[in-house]
């Protein structure tokens, strides 16, 4: 589309912006924000190159092997290298799309099961106090992430009883409406964990 990056001039840019944040509080937000929006894997016959690696030719390909699409390769590897015949691509690309489909779920499942165990780990402290930054802003809260165990939590706007706290979009941030105080993406806070719901999987925090 008009207006869009090519693999290889976004991944340059994305690049450029992790160096020159690196030392600074945002960079490890900036990296995980990076992530985060990445398009999921695909497998697919076609070669649609790769996005992240800017690679114009691309086949998924890991040893030792950890999925099935992995086996497929490998096959077909060892099937071409014998001199075999090429393989049936509406067959491939039937076993591509559900194995696409199976690993996002596989993805979910995962994603679920880590929350659920860190808002148990938490459960145990509630009423305590730790010291993070800020990983993600909302309209409705800011994330923080606790030091040094990568547990993540929200602050709901609401709780915060200092100021009524604007999401400033534009430029990603949180600003007080009477104080003008500001949060950004990798300040340091101080939270106390108010409450972990394993049944929610929801982690809340509160300011101190």
């Amino acid at each position: 589309m008009e207006g869009e990056l090519s693999g290889r001039a976004a991944a340059k840019q994305l690049n450029t912006l992790l160096k020159q944040a690196k030392g600074t509080p945002e960079a490890a937000a900036f990296e995980d924000i990076a992530l985060r929006s990445m398009a999921k894997a695909k497998y697919s016959t076609d070669n649609i190159g790769h996005y992240g690696l800017a690679f114009d030719f691309y086949t998924h390909f890991t040893s030792p092997i950890r999925r099935y699409p992995d086996t497929m390769v490998h096959r077909l590897l060892t099937q071409y290298l014998a001199g075999g015949e090429s393989a049936n691509k509406a067959y491939y690309e039937g076993e591509c799309q559900h194995a696409s489909e199976r690993e996002l779920v596989a993805a979910d499942a995962e994603r679920s099961s880590v929350k659920y165990k860190l808002a148990e780990y938490m459960q145990s402290r509630i009423g305590q106090e730790f010291d993070g930054h800020i990983s993600g802003i909302t309209e409705w809260g800011m994330y923080v992430e606790i030091e040094p165990t990568h547990v993540e939590g929200m602050v709901p706007l609401r709780e915060i009883r200092s100021d009524f706290f604007e999401f400033d979009e534009a430029r990603y941030r949180l600003v007080g409406k009477r104080s003008r105080k500001v949060y950004r993406l990798g300040d340091p806070v101080r939270i106390r964990v108010k409450d972990a719901n394993t049944e929610q999987r929801l982690i809340d925090f509160e300011l101190v």
